[in-house]
């Protein structure tokens, strides 16, 4: 009877652990840097995403002051993630206070929008955080600081490495780098721990990934 108990308490711990991980956000990043992703095969991507649990798309459309695809295009973009049954946030990737933020995107069914802002000043940081308010959506910042006052809706620090996983904690998103891992096993392990000990995982990006054969 003991034996019976104890086995019920731990199947539901484990399915209640389950269930939490798969509310949390696990992020699949998406840098045109690394490899353009486009309408010729962003479906293929999203079949990648599916496949390896993948339920947000951080996908790069702006970067360094220049807007990467039309109207049209983003909504397709957003049309096709939702059918997957997959979240879609716009990455905007700034490098220098004087980029303007391109809000012509607003208001096209994506999910959220993410600041990817590491390299400017916090004042700057804490500007175009604020100039997010009209997208009426998640806001999130991916950053290297790992204290940052800011409170975007997700707050992801890049905790990429071994190194870093002292910063992973519950109330931020962690990351992982396919590029600071050696092998399979080692990502598998970064990730575990990474979407087990905070509120999320991004993983740093799909080009990698695909590169690595992960």
């Amino acid at each position: 009877m003991v034996t019976a108990i104890i086995l019920v308490v731990v199947l539901f711990f484990f399915f209640f652990q389950s269930q939490s991980s798969q509310a949390k956000p696990i992020i699949l990043y998406v840098n045109q840097g690394n490899g353009i992703v486009n309408e010729s095969n962003f479906g293929t991507m999203l079949s990648f995403a599916s496949y390896h649990g993948f339920n947000t798309i951080f996908f790069q459309v702006y970067r360094e002051g220049n807007l990467l695809f039309n109207g049209n295009e983003l909504s397709y973009f957003v049309n096709q993630s939702h059918s997957e049954d997959l979240k879609i946030f716009f990455a905007l990737y700034f490098t220098n206070s004087s980029q303007p933020m391109p809000i012509a995107i607003f208001g096209l069914g994506e999910d959220g929008i993410s600041l990817d802002v590491s390299t400017l000043s916090l004042s700057t940081q804490e500007t175009l955080l604020a100039d997010l308010a009209p997208c009426h959506c998640q806001t999130a910042v991916t950053t290297t600081n790992m204290d940052s006052p800011l409170e975007p809706d997700l707050l992801i620090l890049e905790t990429y490495g071994p190194a870093h996983q002292q910063y992973i904690r519950h109330g931020i998103i962690a990351s992982v780098g396919v590029f600071a891992t050696s092998s399979l096993a080692d990502y598998q392990s970064q990730f575990q721990y990474a979407l087990s000990n905070s509120d999320g995982v991004m993983v740093f990006d799909y080009a990698g990934l695909l590169k690595s054969g992960y």
